[in-house]
């Protein structure tokens, strides 16, 4: 493919895919270490109707209405989980499991029932993104990167998730000490006078906003993939968590770029007329590079020890 195909067609659909699979992977390395890898998956269900709700409201799909929806159903999940737990007198994994599956079936039925045919929201969009239909019309070629009027033909949604990630790429910089200690070693971050309940929320909401930043590009397919995926393949790599966090953008972007070409051109080269999602496709390299880590990784079988 020249280069006059390939930076309008095919250039930002890569890059904000693997954006997105970075700054998910990022914040889910600490979600992984701490047993709360299902977070991500909980809130990729939890910020759907908050998201259908600020459309509905506003009428437009934009950045900010969306973090707002996105923060109140968290909200809303929050105080629905305290409800189940202590009425119905059950425990807490059961009752997160009702509110946020409860919650994602109510977000796919209001999009059901909502007209937006005049935007990219649907349920096939909550699922598999927007990715393959993000593409840059005023590019010409290479030389469009230099062009300050094609530039600003940019989709809106590649800044957008660039910003989320230099974003989670500072959080994880300036708090990386207080962010390490409290994950291994909770009892002694709070003798050093950390408030390893405020670490921990922060983490939750960093990696809620990288969730709702690469929602609408990517789904919620991608979103669950890459906050679990990479983070755990590159845990079975290395017990350093530099080494970990470095090896889970490797894999992120590995995920991203195999994951998008095969989608494209891997149905063409089998004989097939027809390219398959993107998102899936990226979701499913993402599983293989898990699987293939779990079988060769150096330290599969050490991966329950504390990294360091």
């Amino acid at each position: 493919m020249s280069g006059a195909e390939f930076v309008p067609l095919s250039l930002t659909p890569l890059l904000i895919g693997v954006f997105s699979a970075i700054a998910c992977a990022l914040p889910g390395n600490f979600l992984v270490l701490r047993r709360q890898a299902l977070i991500g998956d909980a809130i990729s269900h939890v910020v759907l109707p908050g998201i259908v709700v600020a459309f509905l409201v506003t009428g437009v799909v934009s950045a900010w209405p969306m973090m707002i929806g996105a923060a109140l159903a968290s909200l809303v999940a929050v105080g629905l989980i305290e409800a189940i737990r202590r009425l119905g007198k059950i425990e807490p994994g059961a009752a997160m499991g009702v509110t946020f599956t409860a919650m994602f079936a109510g977000g796919v039925l209001l999009l059901e029932q909502t007209d937006t045919s005049s935007v990219h929201l649907d349920v096939e969009h909550a699922l598999y993104g927007n990715l393959e239909s993000l593409i840059w019309l005023d590019a010409i070629g290479w030389e469009s990167l230099l062009d300050a009027s094609a530039l600003a033909g940019l989709p809106d949604e590649l800044l957008r998730i660039f910003m989320t990630l230099i974003g989670v790429c500072l959080f994880i910089g300036l708090f990386w000490r207080p962010l390490k200690v409290s994950t291994f070693d909770p009892g002694f971050a709070e003798a050093l006078g950390m408030r390893t309940g405020l670490i921990g929320l922060s983490l939750v909401v960093v990696a809620a906003v990288a969730a709702v930043a690469a929602f609408d590009a990517v789904g919620s397919i991608i979103v669950i993939a890459m906050f679990i995926c990479p983070p755990a393949a590159a845990r079975m790599m290395t017990n350093q968590l530099g080494k970990q966090i470095g090896w889970s953008v490797v894999f992120a972007m590995l995920s991203a770029i195999l994951g998008y070409v095969l989608a494209g051109y891997g149905p063409l080269w089998l004989g097939a007329n027809h390219a398959v999602s993107a998102a899936g496709m990226i979701a499913t390299i993402s599983g293989l590079l898990l699987a293939l880590a779990a079988i060769a990784g150096p330290c599969r079988h050490r991966s329950g020890a504390p990294a360091h």
